[in-house]
């Protein structure tokens, strides 16, 4: 009986707790239902139309700004909605990630969560979600703070039994999101097979919760003691989420005025009101000056006050680049006085008057029959390879391109020194020497550079025994000599000056030409006479010879006199130099010769130093004979003919003539005067013509009187200068110079000097890569530098104006390279360049073409327009260059930066 009544009591025992598990078992499937039809009916934080994988932002948009993402391309959301799954369920499995790869996918952490808020306001997310529905959707979507701590800390220990069942849980969770990601139209399959392996889990925990409950009411007990923990829990999470969503909140307003500051990109307005422009332009040049002083004494003030409020307003990219150097580079008050400096704004009228190489060239190409044609498109974000080509690391992609010249079918008039581009500018970088240390400064590096910087020894073997150039261990030195003037270059220079008075060396005589200048020792001594000097010289077997100048701090180029005109107006040096140049003047009608004619001033002297005017030989008196001759007919007055007994050399010197009555009286009409529609100024690849330019004869034309002496020729605007034209600013011609030179005055002097962390001792090396009156040159004056006024062939032709000032440049297309040698400058100026040039070619190339030129630890600043700041930015910072300011205001904005030593790994393969 006692038997028989134990096993009734074990009977209902048993059926009692199958009663328990089967509803528990019930109410665990109407929820797992419920909760997967609430995930597929309502995704939490999806404000897309459709599901986005995650892109890795450091591979594909390394040169994209934050603001400027393609639209396609959008961070993760989170795709699926946990429920209310047990706490383990939602952990990651940190042993389970792949790489990184789908970190950004994973469900259920505060890191994690917070991050994608992150991201998401930098795309614009949450646009169609109030705070308080995403609140509500986060109090039954977000993970408990057990699992949060388990995340994190791990301070406490769980269930172990649960535990591992629910992390099988969380695996099939994972993969079912991957499916969703890859397959959104099996969506329904998927949420099948979750709610049958909830059914077999929760089965199974049914199974284990019988076993651990002996008794009916224990697990009552229980389940009322897990159901407060869980309210608890509840409570908790809700504080915690309430919390992370101030912080977030907070962090996307930080984010979004840093946005705003750095990059004032896609928020600005492309389109500037042409009224408000001119309105602009049209300022008095006192109202002008006085502003430009305002913000001066604004700028010093900020200065100390924000030595005491560090930092406020920074630029976050900015303190990461240069942490170092904070008070100099990143202190928002001094951004805003820059900013606000004045930047001269182009009038678009004022362009109606003014004629521009390009125009000027391509008419005169078309009369000739010799048309070019353009380049376009733009392009963003590269991936930087070496250059693979033989020159190596004294790479000139115009001059070297070897493709080109081997199509070449004649070279008699050295057009395999001339330039040849390539039809897309390279998009790699050139490699340093080994060994290439940073240039000695001037004046040491006139006597002496490195050798590893520019590591060529044959010039020295050949014209060493005439003081050209000599190796000294570390050094190449230059002791000062040529082959004209072994005995050093400034007996040479007061030789000259003693054979003609009326040279007048810095006074009446202040820009030259060097024509075939070797190592530019001459042009080098004249800056001792305040001469600027602009010397060229063929790329030719006198390996590295304008690379050398260029080394010791002295203005040079790579060019040939060839089939083409050199890339300079007419009629503006004072005089034109050459010393056994090795040019044929007498050849082909005075081809050559009649390039020169060109290019001097009425009234300027040509000093030809060679042998056929001091020597007997054969050879040279049949060449002195040819240029008597020619000189004759060009009606160049033979001046004097001088022998420098010290060198044991002689000089003849002619005068070219100051107006056209010589032309009318010669007997032969050789050479012949071109025809009055032939463009003198056109020089952008426009073929030489073997023909003479008359003089000017109008007394309000540019040529018929001599500059003013130096240096008052720098400050006063031309004499041919008619205020009845409108300038490039808009107002009367004179008085926009006068303005321009004041902004910049202004500029350099309170702004460039002490605001952009530049140490200005170490510049020697400048050039201006869009100069319109040179009044950024014309403010360095006093420093022991010199600028290369750079005029792009689409802009205002302006650069007759930066000569007659006693300043010089070059006109030049920024869709091409530049003919210099690589590693040339010390510090670039790019005023408004960058944002024209994108119209008509890409910008890689040419921030390709900038570090090319730029030395290591060379200098770039920049004023442009906001878009494209942000754009540069990002480009020197894939060079590895150190940008230690940019600010942005108004749509216009300013970077400086520094190049470094950073090379690539691999080279470029071969085209």
């Amino acid at each position: 009986m006692g038997v028989s009544g134990k096993s009734r009591s074990n009977k209902r025992s048993s059926s009692h707790a199958s009663t328990i598990t089967t509803v528990i078992f019930i109410a665990l499937c109407v929820l797992g239902v419920w909760m997967l039809t609430s995930d597929s009916v309502t995704p939490p934080q999806t404000t897309t139309a459709h599901t986005t994988t995650a892109i890795d932002a450091t591979t594909n948009n390394a040169f994209l700004s934050s603001n400027e993402r393609p639209k396609g391309e959008e961070k993760p959301v989170f795709e699926d909605n946990p429920g209310n799954l047990p706490d383990d369920a939602i952990k990651p499995d940190d042993s389970k990630s792949h790489g990184g790869q789908h970190k950004d996918t994973a469900i259920g952490t505060v890191s994690e969560s917070e991050g994608v808020a992150k991201e998401e306001h930098a795309q614009g997310f949450r646009g169609g979600e109030s705070t308080k529905e995403q609140e509500n959707q986060k109090d039954d979507h977000q993970p408990s703070e057990e699992s949060i701590l388990t995340q994190n800390q791990q301070p406490e220990q769980i269930n172990q039994e649960q535990s591992q069942s629910e992390e099988i849980l969380q695996l099939k969770s994972e993969e079912t999101n991957r499916n969703k990601d890859q397959q959104g139209t099996e969506q329904q399959q998927d949420e099948s097979h979750t709610l049958n392996q909830i059914s077999e889990e929760n089965q199974q925990l049914g199974k284990q919760q019988e076993l651990e409950n002996d008794e009916g009411t224990k697990d009552s007990k229980n389940k009322k003691l897990k159901d407060d923990k869980k309210q608890q829990r509840r409570q908790k999470q809700h504080q915690i989420t309430e919390e992370d969503e101030q912080k977030r909140i907070q962090q996307q307003t930080v984010e979004q005025q840093q946005t705003q500051e750095i990059s004032a990109t896609t928020f600005l307005d492309e389109t500037r009101d042409a009224q408000t422009e001119l309105e602009g332009v049209k300022q008095s040049g006192s109202q002008r000056t006085s502003v430009l002083s305002a913000h001066d004494q604004g700028f010093l003030q900020q200065q100390t006050s924000d030595k005491e409020t560090k930092n406020q307003g920074q630029n976050p990219e900015t303190q990461q680049h240069n942490p170092v150097k904070e008070e100099k580079s990143t202190e928002s008050n001094t951004r805003e006085s820059l900013a606000n400096s004045g930047i001269p704004k182009e009038s678009t009228e004022s362009k109606k008057s003014w004629a521009t190489q390009a125009t000027q060239s391509k008419n005169e190409k078309e009369r000739q029959k010799d048309d070019e044609s353009g380049r376009g498109q733009s392009m963003f974000g590269y991936t930087w390879q070496l250059c693979n080509v033989t020159a190596g690391p004294d790479y000139i992609p115009c001059l070297d391109n070897e493709m080109a010249l081997r199509h070449l079918h004649n070279t008699k008039h050295f057009e395999h020194r001339e330039r040849h581009c390539p039809e897309e500018g390279p998009m790699c970088l050139v490699p340093l020497p080994q060994l290439y240390k940073r240039s000695i400064k001037w004046p040491e590096s006139r006597d002496k550079i490195w050798y590893h910087n520019v590591p060529h020894t044959k010039l020295a073997m050949v014209k060493g025994h005439q003081n050209w150039v000599k190796v000294s261990g570390e050094l190449i030195t230059f002791p000062g000599g040529g082959t004209q003037f072994i005995h050093g270059a400034l007996h040479y220079i007061d030789f000259l000056q003693e054979s003609v008075p009326g040279i007048g060396w810095g006074k009446n005589t202040r820009v030259i030409l060097d024509v075939g200048c070797g190592v530019a020792s001459f042009g080098g001594y004249l800056f001792e006479r305040d001469v600027l000097t602009m010397s060229f010289a063929p790329k030719d077997e006198h390996e590295a010879q304008v690379q050398f100048a260029l080394e010791r701090g002295i203005p040079a180029l790579s060019a040939v006199m060839g089939s083409q005109r050199l890339p300079f107006p007419s009629r503006v040096f004072d005089l034109v130099h050459c010393a056994r140049c090795r040019v044929p003047w007498h050849n082909e009608g005075g081809l050559l010769l009649l390039e020169l004619n060109r290019v001097l001033r009425p009234g300027g002297y040509f000093v030809w130093s060679a042998t056929p005017v001091y020597q007997k030989l054969k050879q040279d008196v049949e060449i002195w004979e040819a240029m008597t001759s020619l000189t004759a007919s060009m009606c160049w007055e033979l001046v004097t003919i001088r022998k420098d007994e010290l060198n044991s050399v002689g000089a003849a010197i002619y005068r070219k003539p100051t107006s056209n009555e010589c032309y009318g009286k010669r007997q032969e009409k050789s050479p012949p005067m071109c025809k009055s529609d032939d463009d003198p100024n056109a020089a952008w690849y426009v073929p030489l013509q073997a023909c003479m330019h008359r003089v000017p004869v109008d007394k309000a034309e540019r040529g018929t009187r001599w500059p003013m002496n130096w240096p008052q020729r720098l400050k006063k605007p031309p004499y041919w200068l008619n205020s009845s034209q409108m300038g490039i600013y808009g107002k009367p011609a004179p008085q926009d110079f006068a303005t321009d030179y004041e902004h910049w005055k202004g500029v350099v002097s309170n702004l460039y000097m002490s605001g952009l962390g530049i140490d200005w001792s170490e510049v020697r090396n400048i050039m201006d890569m869009r100069a319109v009156y040179g009044g950024f040159a014309a403010a360095l004056r006093d420093l022991k530098a010199w600028v290369l006024n750079v005029v792009n062939i689409d802009s205002p032709d302006t650069l007759p104006i930066i000569y007659e000032r006693g300043l010089f440049g070059i006109y030049h297309d920024w869709c091409e390279s530049f003919s210099t040698y690589p590693r040339s400058y010390d510090l670039l100026h790019a005023d408004h360049l960058f944002s024209k040039l994108k119209k008509r070619c890409k910008l890689v190339p040419v921030m390709a073409e900038v570090d090319r030129m730029l030395r290591p630890g060379g200098k770039l600043i920049v004023r442009d327009e906001s878009t494209t700041i942000g754009e540069v930015s990002i480009l020197l910072k894939s060079l590895h260059w150190e940008v230690h300011f940019t600010f942005s205001k108004d749509k216009e904005g300013i970077l400086s930066a520094q190049k470094g030593d950073w090379r690539p790994d691999t080279y470029q393969a071969f085209s």
